[in-house]
């Protein structure tokens, strides 16, 4: 196939030279159209789940400081990537800035007394996120040696110092699992403790068969029943507010989309028409206002492909310097370069 594609722009061409321009000039409109494809902005969703500033699901989208945490799968699911693993998000908050996220390793009604081995939840610690406040965490069968285990109210009036270390066995939700239609057997116990950091779940772990997260969230009745438990891990998040993304955003500006270089990590407005370093109207930016819209990542590429043309042209010079003329004295006319 390779043989007679090569005679065949060959004859066409003319001459060996042009049958090397030819396939030079496919493979750069092959990869300058596998570049322009890229040119789409940033998608702004994920299945039914929105995706805004500061996140983003392709590269150089939103903000450099949330770069890769999320996933989209080819079948709209979003997940959270973390050092201990992908997780399922449910829901992103942006007006209550958090991720709602739900961990298929964590104990849950159907385990019952079964408690499968697990892994703790944990966060990176270089994005600016944090286990929310509203989380409670509930530990089963875990070492009385090792543990503090006692009622919370009366351990706290006798040990204040060591209130929040203590992992309360009179908790409501350990008396009122959510969604669970009765509760663990006498063989099991419960306990309720809120972790200041992640690092507290892999050590409550060495000593408990399992646990289970669960959040409080707002549905919106009267108090105080506007709180109601839900299992999952809710995250909180901050949203970087800088100026150039504001007026980047701005529609009165051109309304484009806060991205940045994927080098660099420098801010750019991603618009239609191109990249700017401000915001989409602003014609008096040079070089980048006037480029492809591409996501940022992709002007290295650019540069790869032009580094490369420009060595294949020089190699064919070089060649066509040393190759005999056999049809006459080449001309202005005639030579090709």
């Amino acid at each position: 196939m390779g043989s007679l594609l090569s005679h065949r722009l060959i004859s066409e061409t003319g001459s060996p030279s042009g049958y090397w321009v030819a396939i030079i000039t496919i493979v750069a409109l092959s990869f300058f159209k596998s570049t322009f494809a890229q040119s789409s902005l940033c998608r702004t969703s994920c299945g039914d789940i929105p995706i805004n500033y500061p996140f983003g699901i392709d590269d150089g989208c939103g903000s450099p400081y949330y770069r890769h945490v999320f996933i989209c799968s080819d079948s709209g699911n979003l997940e959270l990537r973390t050092p201990s693993g992908r997780y399922p998000v449910r829901n992103v908050s942006y007006s209550d800035p958090h991720i709602l996220v739900s961990d298929p390793f964590m104990w849950n009604c159907d385990d019952g007394d079964n408690f499968r081995p697990t892994r703790p939840f944990s966060l990176d610690t270089s994005n600016p996120f944090s286990l929310s406040s509203q989380n409670e965490y509930l530990f089963f069968n875990c070492s009385e040696d090792d543990v503090l285990i006692e009622p919370k109210p009366s351990f706290c009036e006798r040990f204040p110092e060591r209130c929040d270390s203590s992992c309360d066995s009179a908790s409501y939700l350990c008396r009122h699992l959510p969604d669970c239609p009765a509760e663990l057997s006498g063989r099991s116990s419960c306990c309720s403790y809120y972790p200041k950091a992640t690092e507290s779940l892999r050590l409550m772990l060495q000593y408990c068969a399992s646990y289970t997260s669960v959040h409080w969230r707002t549905s919106g009745a009267a108090p105080p029943y506007d709180q109601v438990p839900e299992y999952g891990i809710r995250v909180d998040f901050d949203i970087p507010v800088t100026t150039r993304c504001l007026q980047c955003q701005d529609n009165s500006k051109g309304g484009g989309t806060c991205g940045f270089d994927t080098r660099s990590q420098s801010f750019l407005c991603l618009c239609h028409e191109g990249n700017a370093t401000t915001f989409c109207t602003d014609h008096g930016i040079s070089g980048h206002s006037k480029r492809i819209g591409v996501i940022a990542g992709t002007a290295s590429a650019v540069s790869v492909a032009a580094v490369g043309v420009a060595a294949a042209v020089w190699y064919i010079r070089k060649v066509r310097a040393k190759a005999p003329v056999t049809c006459g004295v080449q001309s202005n006319e005639n030579r090709l370069f």
